[in-house]
């Protein structure tokens, strides 16, 4: 089987390389072609054709995206361009050549209202552009009528690429306080897992179309991003790098008080029952997986020498 990763370089990207090498060979590309033969920028779309068409994928994984959410605000067609337009072009070529399509999309379909987990038949109502851009992406795919599969995630993290995780060990070696959001609730999810997590529904969809759809991927429990910062930053100080002066250095505050250019829906839960139904399995709770991103990424930056920037 031939599979086709777009955005190679991203902390999912990078995870999908390794879990997708189970399900047959992989081609994975990036937005630059940085020497290599073959690339794919998503804003780029006779291009974006052309490698589709060469390379007739049996899987194309699309975790390409653009996912600056504050960003999105100010750079609309930018959003529009990668979110939205071009996994629907993307969509129509796998229809074209009779493959499979795999699509990330988020927890910020949502609104937020409410306090319960979102699953995957309640209504969307995007609060910010990246997540009207999100759900657009998701309608193309859908409205092409290639056999795809749609998983929504959130808070994605790993030890590659930016996340949420480098982000508080760089504020915290720099600043005496770090004030984070205590009202916006959702659960951090490994990249590793939605990985795996792809690679396994993919090859059962291959092979059954009745496993084709939406599902949403998300560790279980839930937690406030000043809980989840506060936990990342007691990893640090027992590895021993130097953050924040004083245990209670960690601040919440509410999201009124943070200031954005993009709303943030309060309520980020998404069920899994349906998706860890399909698989048989239950997933791992948010702490141990977001214990080992914060230790991996502390070893690093303790073994380099360098305090975090």
């Amino acid at each position: 089987m031939k599979v086709l990763l777009l955005g190679k370089d991203g902390q999912l990207g990078v995870q999908l390389q390794r879990s997708l090498g189970t399900v047959g060979w992989v081609v994975a590309l990036g937005r630059e072609s940085n020497g290599a033969t073959m690339h794919a920028d998503l804003c780029k779309l006779g291009a974006l054709r052309e490698v589709l068409r060469e390379v007739r994928p049996d899987l194309v994984v699309n975790a390409a995206a653009f996912t600056a959410v504050d960003r999105c605000e100010s750079e609309q067609q930018l959003a529009q361009a990668v979110n939205a337009v071009a996994p629907g072009v993307v969509a129509e070529e796998v229809r074209k050549c009779g493959g499979v399509m795999v699509h990330f999309s988020t927890d910020y379909v949502f609104d937020g209202a409410g306090d319960r987990p979102f699953d995957e038949e309640c209504k969307t109502s995007p609060l910010n552009v990246y997540g009207m851009t999100k759900l657009e992406g998701e309608e193309r795919v859908r409205s092409s009528g290639c056999r795809h599969l749609i998983l929504r995630t959130s808070w994605l993290h790993s030890p590659a690429g930016n996340n949420f995780v480098r982000t508080v060990l760089s504020v915290a070696a720099q600043q005496r306080v770090l004030r984070v959001v205590n009202d916006q609730i959702g659960a951090p999810t490994p990249a590793g897992l939605l990985a795996d997590v792809t690679a396994a529904l993919a090859l059962r969809a291959m092979r059954d179309s009745s496993m084709l759809g939406t599902y949403h991927c998300a560790a279980k429990g839930e937690t406030s991003w000043f809980e989840y910062a506060t936990r990342v930053v007691g990893v640090a100080r027992e590895a021993g790098l130097k953050v924040l002066p004083a245990k209670d250095a960690v601040v919440p505050i509410a999201t009124g008080e943070y200031a954005s250019c993009a709303r943030r829906p309060l309520n980020c839960r998404l069920s899994t029952r349906k998706l860890e139904s399909v698989l048989g399995t239950e997933f791992e709770r948010w702490e141990p997986s977001v214990d080992r991103t914060a230790a991996h990424v502390v070893a690093e930056l303790l073994n380099s020498g360098e305090e975090p920037r």
